[in-house]
């Protein structure tokens, strides 16, 4: 099983286009050691070497996919080693690129839950404009465990667990989660036994979420924010790390709290991290308290083989 991380930033990228954080500032004038980024995005991949399924759809896709020419086998006229797309919500930064991907020569094999397909039904009807286009073939996700395959990563077992976290802004229950808004991955490989768990939208441990990143080889999770009163101190906005659905890394119950817990041979990789995150910066002391802790930031290209 191979993943490459196509994205690894949260909404907005890094830097993001309007934000003169010290993050994105630095980053821009080159007095900050930092790699650019887009918005999160993985590709998962099996025994097949041309095909692949994409885990969420940013609003980066193109350049993502310009910068991954494996994904690009030229077979025909038209191509792609894309097979199918699984979506883990409803957010924008992990739809808003299937609206870039609507001159598929077929209708896109879709998973999400159902409470992500009736948010991009209706409150932001993605899918019913997609049906003007390629076309949808609409898979449903149980959150609840149990296995199943999706084509374009054969060998590799799928089970999905529901997460304590937040719907999109503009779902009609933002304010009241209903099971499936949000969910993790714990995907395995047949031949190796090997796993890994990707939760890029991580509110809160649960008991099943704890349990998944515990069986896995590799934690793919949340990195938004390094404190929870992030952008609230500099003056970006009124919210906290809670309020949109993400556990901060530092701080009580934080999550390199969580992740020292682990078995010292899991590897620990954050990703979907916000612009703000002091962990961006490569000269950091926040930086550097996450390299004692031997946990990884995630970065645009990065692969894991499993």
């Amino acid at each position: 099983m191979r993943i490459r991380v196509l994205g690894s930033a949260a909404g907005g990228g890094f830097p993001q286009w309007n934000c003169n954080c010290r993050n994105c500032a630095g980053v821009r004038a080159g007095t900050l050691r930092a790699q650019r980024r887009t918005q999160s995005s993985i590709v998962v991949a099996g025994t097949s070497a041309h095909e692949a399924v994409l885990v969420n759809a940013s609003p980066d896709i193109l350049a993502q996919l310009q910068a991954a020419p494996q994904l690009q086998p030229a077979r025909a006229a038209r191509d792609t080693a894309i097979r199918s797309i699984v979506l883990v919500d409803g957010q924008v930064d992990h739809t808003a690129g299937l609206l870039m991907l609507r001159e598929a020569t077929r209708p896109w094999p879709l998973w999400c839950t159902e409470a992500v397909r009736l948010d991009l039904t209706e409150a932001n009807p993605l899918f019913a404009v997609l049906e003007h286009y390629c076309g949808l073939e609409h898979h449903t996700i149980d959150p609840v465990g149990t296995p199943f395959s999706v084509a374009g990563a054969p060998g590799v077992v799928w089970r999905a667990v529901a997460l304590h976290s937040k719907p999109a802004p503009f779902s009609s229950h933002r304010n009241e989660p209903v099971h499936g808004d949000n969910i993790g991955l714990l995907l395995e490989d047949e031949s190796t036994g090997r796993r890994l768990f990707y939760a890029p939208g991580l509110g809160a441990m649960s008991e099943e979420a704890w349990e998944c990143m515990q069986g896995a080889d590799c934690v793919l999770v949340d990195g938004t924010f390094w404190s929870e009163d992030e952008m609230v101190r500099l003056g970006l906005s009124q919210k906290y790390a809670c309020d949109m659905g993400h556990l901060p890394q530092s701080g009580a119950d934080g999550m390199i709290e969580w992740l020292d817990r682990l078995p010292k041979a899991t590897r620990k990789i954050l990703i979907h991290i916000n612009n703000t995150n002091p962990i961006l910066d490569e000269d950091s002391p926040e930086r550097r308290e996450l390299d004692e802790h031997g946990i990884e930031v995630a970065y645009d290209g990065m692969e894991v083989l499993l």
